[in-house]
């Protein structure tokens, strides 16, 4: 049997590479040993392994959509907590997973403080984010993990998933924002940024919500 070790693994970006038959105890070592502070991604379900390493688009698209909806959380005085690609993981369910963005928001008082967070026993975070350039989405691992909500960049679209009896169903509008036409309006704004930059499309996008705000209820 040929032993690797992972310095030798180069995994160009945009592409993913499996690993098959990985144990859980496999899996935290490479954890480990991969660190922190790194470019590539991770997913883990019952033995397989992906590492996927993104593309400057996709980076893009994850810092732009994350900044919306911090603006948006701002402007309504919701607290929230931003984790970025957080490693979450659950040993009793051999799963992991490592979004590009995720926020807990109504659960950020439970994880508030806390430099560890442990799955069998925290509650998952209540909106994740996947940008979907390469195909990397695993809604099983998230639906196990019990994420509620679940938003996908698909090409130039935002598609939106609730949890419901342990499987998403795609919906028109978020669970965390009713009545916030989300799907239409995220999409016009990360497609702005690409011409008026990303500071003229955040003041954009703040003066939408706050008119929204003050307009009289129909």
């Amino acid at each position: 049997m040929v032993t690797l070790q992972l310095r030798q693994l180069d995994v160009p970006q945009g592409q993913r590479l499996l690993l098959h038959d990985v144990s859980w105890s496999d899996f935290e070592a490479i954890l480990e040993e991969l660190g922190e502070y790194r470019s590539t991604r991770i997913a883990y379900d019952n033995g397989l392994l992906e590492i996927m390493a993104p593309l400057p688009e996709h980076e893009a698209d994850k810092e732009i959509i994350g900044d919306l909806l911090k603006a948006l959380l701002e402007e309504l005085d919701i607290e929230f907590l931003t984790l970025g690609s957080t490693t979450f993981k659950n040993s009793d369910m051999l799963k992991g997973i490592e979004p590009d963005q995720c926020f807990y928001i109504q659960n950020e008082a439970a994880v508030r403080g806390k430099n560890r967070l442990d799955l069998t026993i925290d509650p998952p975070p209540d909106l994740a984010l996947e940008i979907d350039i390469t195909a990397r989405t695993h809604p099983d691992t998230y639906a196990a993990l019990g994420v509620p909500e679940l938003w996908r960049r698909v090409e130039q679209t935002i598609r939106i998933y609730r949890l419901q009896s342990g499987r998403y169903l795609e919906v028109t509008e978020s669970p965390t924002f009713p009545g916030w036409s989300l799907r239409s309006e995220i999409p016009t704004y990360v497609e702005k940024s690409r011409v008026d930059g990303r500071n003229k499309t955040m003041r954009s996008f703040r003066q939408w919500v706050r008119e929204r705000l003050l307009a009289p209820e129909q």
